[in-house]
């Protein structure tokens, strides 16, 4: 919530105090993951500058893959390679939700992710599974406008990534950034609600564009230049 406010009143993130909402949000989600999966009974963890050791909970029901994917977004935006490895790292199990609070492609999704980072194999495999069982024809928990013009996007964009599609990646990211514009402003609680305030996962893979020397030519209040530039980065210990 405080990143998405930040990125209301500085949507070029253009502050450190916007670099630094987005490295506390990670912090605290990848906390959440840590304590919530972890064997031992405390957890050290750096949140705010500081490190805190905080009690392990078990399993929690926020630990879910709804919750992994944000978290995920929030450290591939902040170039946090070991949490990246970390969050991989957490068996897909223990991320599944009780039948009914997701459609599956979101399991596949985490699965293609956690796949590609960790370099494990069948990855293409895994990411076609995910754009199947995300067709609306297939999915059917999630409002079909949200699956369309927010939670299909990403998927398309990594697809582009991970084929290394230079020419055809910046089409796509103006698409998902054009269908999330279309979603978050389509009616007027819509417009005021701070979740739409940046895109978060079309963020994260731009960044992974960005760095990999894609060609990039795309301003948007969605996309926070200096956090897909990494302007901040090494501006303090994450």
């Amino acid at each position: 919530m405080a990143l998405r406010s930040r990125c209301i009143i500085d949507p070029r993130s253009a502050t450190v105090e916007t670099w630094k909402s987005a490295v506390t949000a990670m912090q605290v989600g990848s906390a959440l993951f840590a304590v919530t999966t972890t064997n031992e009974e405390r957890v050290e963890c750096r949140i705010d500058r500081e490190l805190r050791s905080i009690p392990a909970t078990g399993p929690r029901s926020f630990a879910d893959a709804g919750t992994w994917l944000t978290t995920f977004w929030l450290a591939v935006t902040c170039r946090d390679e070991d949490r990246m490895t970390q969050l991989s790292e957490i068996p897909l199990d223990r991320l599944r939700s009780p039948e009914g609070s997701y459609d599956e492609y979101i399991y596949h999704w985490v699965d293609t992710l956690q796949s590609w980072w960790l370099r494990r194999p069948n990855l293409a495999d895994k990411l076609i599974a995910t754009i199947q069982a995300s067709d609306p024809a297939v999915a059917r928990i999630a409002p079909q406008d949200l699956l369309q013009a927010v939670l299909y996007p990403p998927i398309n964009l990594f697809y582009h990534y991970v084929r290394n599609d230079r020419d055809g990646f910046a089409p796509a990211l103006a698409d998902a950034l054009k269908l999330h514009k279309t979603y978050w402003t389509l009616t007027e609680g819509r417009a005021t609600d701070i979740d739409g305030s940046v895109a978060l996962a079309p963020l994260a893979i731009a960044c992974l564009a960005y760095d990999a020397d894609f060609p990039l030519d795309i301003e948007s209040d969605y996309l926070p230049k200096h956090l897909l530039q990494r302007t901040w980065i090494g501006e303090f210990p994450t």
